[in-house]
Order: structure tokens, then sequence, then C-alpha cells
């Protein structure tokens, strides 16, 4: 029998000498470095696939392992599909671009920058200003525990009305948004868009994402058919969370889109 207190979940195999993701370990902080850019890098290419783009809207970062007060985003109107190694920039907190040759999403660095500056312990984040995630947000609701993936979310996640609807270019704005993100890996901005945050990975925060729009479109789709769902019970679905809601867990979804963007986009690595 699997003994849950030894392994971190019940998809890692008992058998041993099989295939299966490994966490990374580095030897050295730029390894680390490589390994975070290379991912996030994935994880704009995984939004483009999902259809995230919109203008030059989105931004996803990850905090550099050297200098935590720095993180890397994505460059100012480049295509998540068009993102790759050596057009990523590196920001400050301020908004200064350190490294790079592009410009920043000044709303971008205003919902990240507080976020990273207030959370220490957050490593990522990412938004989008997605079709059903928008739509959803709109209602001012969280999400329902309706379905397993659903549950992935229950009790870990949280509605921000503050600055609903309003273009986040002050401060202020950016710091109501980071306020939320106090124990939880996703939030549901009034009237604007989803934003989910990691203290594990990239990949986490752009799964859980990922996750959070179909969620949404489930959502949508369930009120459209005017039919009542049946809500899960808060202790099942507080059971299902622990189980397929974790950031590991975002984590192990996350190799599958790396796995096939490896192979399909080799040029997301120049």
């Amino acid at each position: 029998m699997l003994d849950l207190g030894k392994r971190k979940s019940i998809y890692q195999p008992e058998q041993d000498g099989l295939i299966f993701p490994q966490e990374p370990k580095y030897e050295t902080v730029e390894a680390e470095r490589e390994h975070r850019k290379q991912r996030l890098v994935a994880a704009c290419r995984a939004f483009a696939q999902q259809g995230f783009d919109y203008g030059f809207a989105g931004h996803l970062t990850v905090r550099d392992p050297e200098h935590p007060e720095l993180y890397w985003t994505n460059p100012m109107c480049i295509h998540f599909s068009k993102v790759m190694l050596s057009n990523l920039i590196l920001v400050d907190h301020n908004g200064t671009v350190i490294e790079g040759e592009y410009a920043v999403n000044r709303a971008g660095f205003v919902l990240h920058a507080n976020v990273h500056e207030q959370h220490p312990d957050i490593i990522a984040m990412c938004h989008a200003h997605t079709t059903y995630g928008t739509a959803w947000c709109a209602t001012g609701r969280p999400i329902d525990p309706i379905t397993q993936d659903a549950c992935a979310f229950f009790e870990d996640h949280v509605v921000v009305g503050e600055q609903a609807g309003a273009v986040a270019v002050e401060t202020h704005a950016g710091s109501d948004v980071a306020k939320a993100f106090k124990g939880v890996k996703a939030a549901l901005h009034q009237n604007h868009g989803l934003l989910t945050a990691s203290r594990h990975s990239i990949e986490s925060a752009a799964f859980w994402f990922i996750a959070l729009e179909r969620c949404c479109k489930q959502q949508l789709d369930i009120a459209a058919s005017g039919i009542t769902p049946i809500r899960i019970p808060d202790e099942r679905a507080r059971y299902s969370r622990e189980h397929v809601g974790s950031e590991y867990i975002g984590w192990l979804h996350f190799q599958t889109i790396w796995n096939q963007l490896v192979l399909d986009q080799p040029d997301m690595l120049n």
C-alpha cells in the first residue's frame, strides 16, 4: 500500500526505476536562474497555445534566485508565442529594466512588483486577460466546488473587489491585489481578470492559471445551461484540494506541457 506520509503525491509511482519527473536540484545559482528563465519562456508559449494573448496585455514573472528583489518577465509588445530566452527582461520593483532591450508593461510592473515585494515567499506570478476568466470575474463570485478541477481552488483563492475594473497603473492598485495573496494561490480581480501566484515555481503558477481559466469556463457553461449544479461538500472539496491542488501537483502537470514544447518549439530556448 502507498504510504502517503512518505510521498508528496498519490501520483508518484510506488515502483522504483520508472521514468517519472524529478524536481530539479541546482549546483549553482546560475543553473537555477537558467532553469527559471527557460520555464518562464515555456509558460509564455503555453499561454500562447491556450489563446491567452490580448494585444500587449498579460505578464508572467519569476523571481531571480540570486537577486530576489529582481524578477524576470516577458517583454512588452512581444506575442507570447515569440517570447524566448534572448528577449526576456529583468526588472526591479521600481519598474526599471536592469537587463534586456525591451520595455516593461506598466500595469504588469504595478501588479507583480507589489505582490513580489509584499510576499517574499512568492516566486512566480501570472496574469492575462482571458475570455472566460475575465467574464467570470465580472460576476464578483468565487469558483464553486462543483468539479474535481474546481476543488483544487477550494479555500485557496479570493475575490478582489478593490480597484475593480480600473487599469492597474497606480501603485495602490497593485497593493490592493498584493494584500489578497496572503496564503492563497489565486485571485479573481473583479471586472479585470485572473491572477495566480506560486511559492514553488513558475511552472506551478502557470499551470494553475490555465486550470483556473478552465474552471471559469465550466462555471459559465453550467450557468448558461440553467441547471443548478450539485455542490461538493466542503469536507470532500477540502480533501480533493489537498491531493490535486498543491504546488507540487501544479508543477507536475506542467511537465507534460514542457516536454511537448521542447519537442515542438525548440526555438523558445534561443
